[in-house]
């Protein structure tokens, strides 16, 4: 597949704090990406109903979406976006087994996956102080315990959208060598 002549979409999981942003931010500037994020989909969910802005309201809300909706609800709304488009576009952050399933529907998409030792992420997520970031390190780890595993096809299940990635990155060294690692990947496809 190249992705210079055929438009593809890449979705992108991990765990919280692994570089799922720094990845986006790389093939936005460098390749021209188009950016979709479930974040800002869902913070404007939040806003909408009038609640804090914090991790506790992203998933309640992600949650009641799909609960109302269907399991990809959310990352099939931004996949129609992606597709009217025209763009290569990429799809941040599938957090469901349901999302990667509806996406795999999609003759051109790829998923990434990214992760790193779980001391790095967090000050990571110091560093980064978005409104939903500032917490305790065992609050980081409650939060990411909550999202790892579900059977419930509705909430997060990292650790098995992880395991369906077509690419996983670690990512526990500095920016310079994951480009490294995204641009060998870019050139096998």
């Amino acid at each position: 597949m190249n992705y210079i002549n055929e438009m593809i979409i890449i979705g992108i999981t991990g765990t919280i704090g692994a570089g799922k942003g720094t990845i986006v931010d790389y093939l936005v500037k460098n390749k021209g990406f188009k950016h979709f994020s479930v974040r800002d989909y869902i913070s404007e969910e939040i806003k909408r109903r009038n609640m804090p802005l914090n991790r506790d309201s992203m998933v309640l809300v992600a949650n009641d979406l799909r609960e109302k909706n269907s399991p990809s609800f959310i990352v099939d709304e931004l996949c129609k976006l992606a597709q009217l488009s025209g763009q290569n576009c990429i799809i941040e952050s599938i957090r469901t087994p349901g999302e990667v399933e509806s996406m795999r529907k999609h003759k051109q998409f790829i998923l990434f996956a990214v992760d790193a030792e779980p001391k790095l992420r967090y000050d990571r997520i110091l560093l980064r102080g978005s409104e939903t970031d500032h917490i305790s390190y065992e609050t980081f780890l409650e939060n990411e315990a909550r999202e790892m595993n579900s059977s419930d096809p509705n909430k997060q299940n990292l650790k098995t959208c992880i395991s369906k990635a077509d690419y996983l990155f670690l990512n526990n060294d500095d920016i310079a060598s994951l480009n490294t690692k995204i641009e060998q990947v870019l050139t096998k496809l």
